[in-house]
C-alpha cells in the first residue's frame, strides 16, 4: 500500500500541484499528516506581553520570539523567475514570499544561528561577522522534508507562492529557514518536546511563513486603490505607501532597486504577542528607511506574460 501512495504521489504533475486538487484513487486511504507544532502547554500562564515591549525577561523563549523580537514578513515583486523552462512560474496577481525575519528590537539581526540546521546550499553570507563559516549544505533538498510528512498541500502553495529568481525554489526555501528561522527562539528544537520528529520545526516555519504572508494580500491592497503593475505609468512613493497604510494601519518598508525608480520588495513590521508560529501580530511602522525614491516616478512594472501562472 505505501509503494501504490508513493507512485500516485510521484505522477501529479506540475499543474495539479500548483492547483493544489489532488484527486485520490477511490478505495486508497490518505496518507497520515504528523503533526508538527511545538509544545506550548507552559506558556499558557506566561504574563501576556508583545515582543520588544516586555519589561522583564522572557522566562520561557519557547513563548516569544527573543531577542528577535522584532518580526518582518517580506515579499518581492518579480516579472520573471530565470527557470521558466524548468517551469518555475510566479503567481498571476499576487507578489511572491520572501520570508518571516526575527530582526532584534534594535533593528540589528542574527543570522544561521544554529549551523546543525544548516539547510542553505549557498549561505550568504559564508562567513558570518565573528568568522564562523556557514558550511554549504549538500544533503537532500528540504522539499524531500515536506514531503517525509505527507505535506503536499504545503507544498503546493510553497511552489506557487514562495517563487526563487535564478536558482530551484527548494535552495530559496533552505535558505530563508536556515538564515532566520535558527535565530527565532520559538522555531528551537527544544521548543517541540521529547516527542520531537526531525524537521517538524522546518514544516512548522514553513507553515508559519505562509501564515503571515496570508495577512498581507500586497497586490489586492494596491490594486482595490487604483495601483496596478504598469509599462506605462509610475506612482508616487506616497501613493504606494498610503494605499498600504490605508489597509494595515502602519506603513511598510518598500524597497526600489535601479536608483529607486523599480519597485521590488514590501516588508511588514511587528511585534509579537505569544510564539511567532500562532501569536498576534501587531503591525508597527517600517524602522527602515525605504530605497524608493521621493522625488521621481516609481514603475511597478508588469511581469513578462510567459512567466506567470495561474493559480489556486
Amino acid at each position: 500500500m505505501t509503494g501504490r501512495i508513493a507512485r500516485v504521489l510521484s505522477a501529479l504533475t506540475v499543474s495539479s500541484v500548483v492547483k493544489a486538487s489532488i484527486s485520490w484513487p477511490s478505495g486508497l486511504s490518505l496518507p497520515p499528516v504528523p503533526e508538527t507544532y511545538p509544545n506550548l502547554t507552559a506558556c499558557v500562564n506566561a504574563p501576556l506581553t508583545y515582543s520588544c515591549e516586555n519589561t522583564t525577561a522572557i522566562a520561557n523563549t519557547c513563548c516569544s520570539p527573543t531577542p528577535g523580537g522584532l518580526v518582518l514578513q517580506t515579499q518581492f515583486w518579480s516579472t520573471y523567475t530565470g527557470l521558466e523552462a524548468q517551469g518555475q512560474l510566479l503567481p498571476k496577481n499576487s507578489w511572491t514570499i520572501h520570508g518571516l525575519w526575527p530582526d532584534n528590537c534594535d533593528g540589528s539581526y542574527e543570522q544561521y544561528c544554529d549551523l546543525s540546521r544548516q539547510y542553505d546550499p549557498s549561505p550568504s553570507p559564508s562567513t558570518l561577522p565573528d568568522g564562523t563559516v556557514v558550511p554549504a549544505y549538500t544533503g537532500p533538498s528540504v522539499e524531500t522534508f515536506v514531503q517525509e510528512f505527507n505535506r503536499y498541500d504545503l507544498l503546493a502553495y510553497m511552489n506557487a507562492y514562495w517563487v526563487n529568481q535564478g536558482a530551484d525554489n527548494p535552495s530559496f526555501w533552505g535558505h530563508e529557514f536556515s538564515k532566520h528561522a535558527t535565530c527565532t527562539s520559538t522555531f528551537d528544537v527544544a521548543c517541540y518536546g521529547p516527542d520531537y520528529k526531525e524537521h517538524e520545526d522546518v514544516i512548522n516555519f514553513f507553515d508559519s511563513v505562509i501564515r503571515a504572508f496570508k495577512m498581507y494580500p500586497t497586490y489586492d491592497m494596491l490594486a482595490a486603490a487604483g495601483i496596478t503593475p504598469s509599462n506605462k505609468t509610475t506612482y508616487s512613493l506616497s501613493q504606494l505607501q498610503n494605499a498600504l497604510r490605508s489597509q494595515v494601519g502602519a506603513t511598510p518598508y518598500l524597497g526600489c532597486g535601479h536608483n529607486g525608480t523599480v519597485l521590488q520588495e514590501a516588508w511588514y513590521f511587528h511585534h509579537v504577542l505569544g510564539s511567532e508560529q500562532y501569536g498576534h501580530y501587531k503591525t508597527l511602522d517600517s524602522t527602515t528607511i525605504s530605497t524608493c525614491s521621493t522625488t521621481q516616478g516609481i514603475w511597478y512594472y508588469e511581469p513578462t506574460p510567459s512567466s506567470v501562472r495561474e493559480v489556486q
